[in-house]
């Protein structure tokens, strides 16, 4: 337990990734100039099909993540929600408000994950989703990526996650730093969200980019692209084509959908219309393909350059 205790102080307090370790793990080279902890096997969440969410800062990841939370719950799976961000608001829409983070919960008890029960950063949401936001480190210190480490570790002390169908982590924007793309070595898949526009295709291909990293060591693979915010895809099928990538789902650019998270709601909770119920259906649909598996992808990401050419200019 001090092991833990010291690599939650970390968290909170600065990274320390290069000088204290989880017990059992070791450093991995995953890219060029990249360093990263190489947990050991079976420390992943194995128990349930794990999707890890990625995409451009604002582009509707939580609306998507908890959408398709209450999607496969609508099927019969129990599912669990974890936000990666420290402003919590991931299952903001599940639950109606902000719960407790594990590291407000950890805080209180002085550090001793032993003094928690799952009820103090488990809850449950609309249709059943159980929900857990990590938080984070303050602004400017820690490392989110233990955050994360050890919001799962304590996940399985609980044997929460072998009750569990699906699991969700909602990640904080942009691949940027091995921190935030900590969740990619707990997932089985890892999507990614994004609008038909040029900023979120290039935020895009360095998740991409990240996650062939991350293959080289870890089991995730990537899943697909969910188009979201747009009328159109012909710019995201124009860079699907170019780097192996496919389109899993599209979601357009509806006013409801912005209204749903100011009225503290999913799409299945608001008033029925055509679009809304065609957004459902494609929620559902895209919950089904993903229980009943996507094969994975291999892509290839461009550099820099190379976007600019293929879509930056007329």
């Amino acid at each position: 337990m001090d092991d833990a205790r010291e690599l939650l102080r970390s968290a909170v307090t600065g990274c320390s990734s290069c000088e204290s370790l989880p017990p059992g793990a070791k450093l991995g080279g995953d890219g060029d100039g990249s360093v990263q902890v190489k947990l050991d096997v079976g420390r992943g969440a194995r128990a349930a099909r794990t999707f890890a969410i990625y995409g451009k800062g604002g582009i509707g990841k939580s609306t998507t993540s908890s959408n398709l939370s209450l999607a496969f719950a609508r099927l019969g799976h129990r599912v669990l929600q974890i936000g990666c961000d420290p402003k919590h608001d991931s299952t903001f829409t599940l639950t109606k408000r902000l719960i407790p983070t594990v590291i407000d919960v950890l805080e209180s008890v002085d550090f001793h994950p032993e003094e928690l029960r799952p009820e103090d950063f488990v809850f449950e949401g609309t249709g059943g989703v159980m929900c857990v936001e990590a938080g984070g480190p303050p602004a400017g210190t820690g490392c989110g990526g233990y955050v994360v480490g050890q919001t799962v570790k304590l996940l399985k002390e609980h044997h929460l996650l072998e009750d569990t169908d699906v699991v969700i982590f909602d990640v904080l924007g942009d691949v940027v730093c091995g921190g935030f793309a900590a969740p990619l070595q707990h997932a089985d898949q890892a999507l990614v969200v994004a609008a038909n526009d040029f900023d979120s295709i290039f935020a895009m291909n360095r998740i991409v980019a990240a996650i062939a990293a991350k293959a080289r060591n870890y089991d995730v693979r990537l899943g697909g692209v969910i188009v979201n915010r747009s009328a159109a895809t012909d710019q995201i099928e124009l860079y699907n084509q170019a780097v192996g990538m496919r389109t899993l789902a599209h979601f357009p650019d509806l006013d409801v959908i912005r209204r749903s998270r100011l009225k503290k709601s999913t799409l299945f909770e608001m008033e029925a219309t055509p679009e809304v119920a065609a957004v459902q259906v494609e929620y559902l649909r895209l919950a089904k393909s993903l229980w009943d598996g996507v094969s994975p992808l291999v892509a290839q990401p461009m550099k820099d350059r190379d976007i600019f050419e293929l879509l930056g200019f007329e």
